[in-house]
């Protein structure tokens, strides 16, 4: 056995996982892991911001479905991995999170940047929450074993992030050790239903009149495309994913009718909401995807039957009472289901359907809605940018997203036709996701066009991550929709409380992008206020060979730059006497 410092250990078995990249930022309680990969076949990729480096790994993940390494130094450059990390967390997806920590000889003294009076060396009690586990390696003897759990952890079951604090001395300290095999320590197979709720399931499906499928994240974490788009087109059912499995179908398919929820589409809300039996897989049904869970304006459960699949039995049944709870891999169920149905039914035909006529009229409908948004005014609405960039974007272009009213249009209206095209915050809805989480899908596809709608806030919260990308020359497009405020939450104020209580929203003094971006070295930046020259000014953008960033002026006031609000969401009132 070879004698290998920490910090060799770990690279050398980030190497054996096939890590791509190590992503962070070196501080003195990281800098004996960091010089082991000097020497490594992992590229260490330098972010400006430690919450940056975890939005890139996630953005990896999503469109790779593979995990990144990001590293830290003890403290400040620590807790900054937080945000990143938890919208990670939220959304399942995997990546392995090291930071520095004290000396073992010193662990409770307060030295610098340690958290120690609740206990000694505490920061991973700040790590888990936000994390399926979160270990402490206080022998370098420990650490192959602790990387190979750490690795099966994030990428297994429901996938997520995992934290691995290293003291500097464990970075350091060397020891004869063997480097695991990842693959003799991971499950080879997949878990499927059990058989006889398969079999109720199917039975449900083959006899149902108007059923609908709504899958999840856990379908593109599982890559249940196919086993989705087929179930669908044997019943003739309509596909109404929520926003993470967005491009689990594509969206020019007939059976595709959008989304359910706040801002679902139309189409989405009236068959999801009339349906008799409802087959859900890998889908959490939080808030925004329900209404709120109002009963009859995104779904009604009951009576609609619920069939519920996930790989979380913590997930069946939490937020509506199932009919069939189905415990198992996306896919394989998926699959399962298919097989049991075919055997109870033959394909449905389109012929004399009068539910997939209405599907097809509801479809169209919303479509018209969406295209009424789509004129040539200026200020240009946010969707009127959004289907320019539709233009100019190949088929299987990546589209990337953060929080905020660009991504509530964005999701809703603007089409994918791919899995893993569509990037977008979930349940954490973190402002600045997208800046890095463009970077590392673009790291993980090299091969696709990937740009990033953000709004003129959420850009200006992680907009070093810039200089990130013109260093590492990765070829990214920042669509900067600038419509001067955080008008998500402005409109929030205004629906609530009236034009005279709008506080703290707008921006009074406006940012010059182009001018920002440029600081930073980006070659390619253009600032766009008629819409008809935006298609072919993104094309250009698309076309240049390193970063870009085109800002677009979009309408600051108007309620159609944002989304078209078609269900309920339930935001506490005030209660006061006026």
């Amino acid at each position: 056995m070879p004698t290998l410092t920490g910090g060799e250990i770990i690279a050398e078995y980030l190497e054996k996982e096939g890590v791509e990249y190590l992503v962070g930022i070196p501080g003195h309680g990281s800098t004996n892991l960091l010089d082991a990969f000097n020497d490594s076949e992992v590229e260490v990729i330098q972010p400006r911001h430690e919450e940056g480096a975890t939005h890139l790994a996630d953005g990896y993940a999503r469109a790779s479905g593979d995990p990144l390494a990001v590293f830290t130094s003890i403290g400040p450059g620590a807790t900054n991995t937080v945000t990143g990390v938890a919208t990670a967390y939220v959304d399942s997806i995997p990546m392995v999170v090291f930071t520095g920590a004290p000396q073992t000889h010193e662990y409770g003294q307060g030295i610098l940047q340690e958290i120690e009076r609740q206990k000694p060396g505490d920061f991973p009690s700040v790590m888990e929450p936000v994390t399926k586990k979160s270990f402490v390696v206080n022998d370098v003897e420990r650490l192959p074993r602790v990387l190979r759990r750490a690795f099966q952890i994030a990428t297994t079951g429901r996938p997520g992030p995992v934290h691995v604090d290293v003291p500097m001395d464990v970075q350091g300290g060397a020891a004869d050790v063997e480097i695991p095999e990842p693959a003799e320590t991971r499950t080879h197979s997949r878990p499927g239903g059990d058989p006889e709720s398969v079999s109720e399931a199917a039975d449900l499906l083959a006899e149902a009149d108007r059923p609908v499928i709504v899958p999840g994240g856990g379908c593109m974490l599982g890559e249940a495309w196919d086993e989705v788009q087929d179930l669908a087109e044997h019943l003739k059912a309509p596909v109404i994913p929520t926003f993470q499995a967005k491009g689990i179908i594509p969206e020019d398919h007939e059976l595709f009718v959008g989304y359910a929820g706040w801002i679902g589409s139309t189409a989405g809300n009236e068959l999801a909401s009339n349906a008799d039996v409802v087959l859900a897989i890998g889908c959490r049904f939080t808030d925004m995807h329900t209404s709120s869970f109002e009963q009859g304006v995104s779904f009604e459960i009951p009576p609609s039957k619920l069939i519920h699949v996930d790989i979380d039995n913590e997930e069946i049944g939490k937020n509506y009472p199932v009919e069939v709870g189905i415990l198992g891999d996306s896919k394989v169920v998926t699959r399962q289901l298919h097989e049991a149905v075919a055997d109870r039914v033959d394909p449905v035909g389109t012929e004399d359907n009068e539910y997939y006529d209405e599907i097809q009229r509801l479809w169209a409908e919303w479509q018209e809605l969406v295209e009424e948004r789509q004129t040539d005014d200026v200020p240009m609405s946010i969707s009127r940018a959004l289907a320019s960039l539709r233009e100019a974007l190949e088929r299987d272009g990546i589209v990337v997203s953060s929080a905020g009213q660009p991504q509530e249009v964005t999701n809703p209206e603007f089409p994918v036709y791919e899995p893993r095209t569509n990037i977008s915050c979930g349940g954490f809805s973190t402002m600045g996701f997208g800046v890095s989480a463009a970077i590392g899908a673009k790291l993980a596809r090299p091969d696709r066009q990937v740009v990033d709608v953000e709004g003129d806030g959420s850009f200006m919260m992680c907009n070093q991550e810039v200089n990130c990308a013109v260093e590492h020359d990765v070829d990214v497009t920042w669509l900067v929709v600038n419509n001067d405020g955080w008008k998500s939450i402005r409109n929030l104020q205004v629906d609530k409380y009236g034009w005279d209580r709008v506080l703290n929203t707008p921006f009074e003094e406006g940012v010059d992008f182009v001018q920002m971006a440029e600081s930073f070295g980006v070659e390619f930046t253009e600032r766009v206020i008629k819409p008809e020259n935006l298609t072919e000014t993104l094309e250009e953008a698309l076309a240049h060979d390193g970063p870009a960033l085109v800002e677009a002026i979009v309408e600051p006031d108007n309620e159609d730059s944002g989304a078209i609000v078609t269900g309920k969401w339930d935001l506490a009132d005030l209660e006061r006497d006026d």
